[in-house]
């Protein structure tokens, strides 16, 4: 093998596995991505069985499956877990603490009611999202987790949507409709 054959295959080496290491590093965020979603997804269950059962009276708690404990992935980084005053090890922790101990964490809606509560003017999901992310750090929701959850919200009644043009806004139930008070 002569010493120009050598280089060529040794490049090609390389070059396939720069190409492997960047195929797996992409596919390495798709599925963090993924899982931050899927915890997010679960956060939001989490909040609407609470709700759920806060609203029933004498009923008994819906169970919650368990998660596995050799999973392979943990579901929350611990750094945020200190950080969320209230946050329970487990969903079924966090629906047994229920009333007793520390402050249970806020549920989204909440939230979301407390904000929109600040302005006289309808607002854009995706501008309570930005505002929520800033004034709760430990919180990420999805947009589509924020607008699900503010759909919720106009069916119950708590909150008015409004569309101008292709865009959907929120206000408090109650408040400016049109909204006149520009800010």
């Amino acid at each position: 093998m002569t010493s120009q054959s050598a280089d060529t295959l040794r490049s090609r080496y390389v070059a396939q596995a720069a190409s492997d290491l960047e195929e797996n590093r992409r596919r390495q965020q798709d599925l963090t991505e993924k899982l931050r979603s899927l915890q997010q997804e679960e956060a939001l269950l989490i909040d609407i069985i609470t709700l759920a059962e806060h609203y029933q009276d004498g009923a008994e708690p819906s169970p919650l499956p368990e998660q596995p404990q050799d999973e392979l992935v943990p579901a929350r980084p611990r750094r945020r877990a200190k950080s969320v005053p209230g946050a329970a090890a487990s969903p079924a922790a966090a629906a047994k603490s229920g009333g007793t101990g520390k402050a249970p964490r806020p549920l989204l809606g909440d939230i979301l009611l407390e904000l929109l509560a600040g302005y006289s003017e309808p607002r854009l999901a995706k501008d309570l999202r930005d505002e929520l992310m800033a004034k709760h750090p430990a919180r990420e929701p999805t947009p589509q987790v924020v607008r699900n959850t503010l759909e919720s919200l106009v069916a119950k009644g708590q909150v008015r949507r409004h569309k101008e043009e292709r865009s959907v806004l929120y206000t408090l139930d109650g408040g400016a409709p049109g909204g006149a008070a520009a800010g």
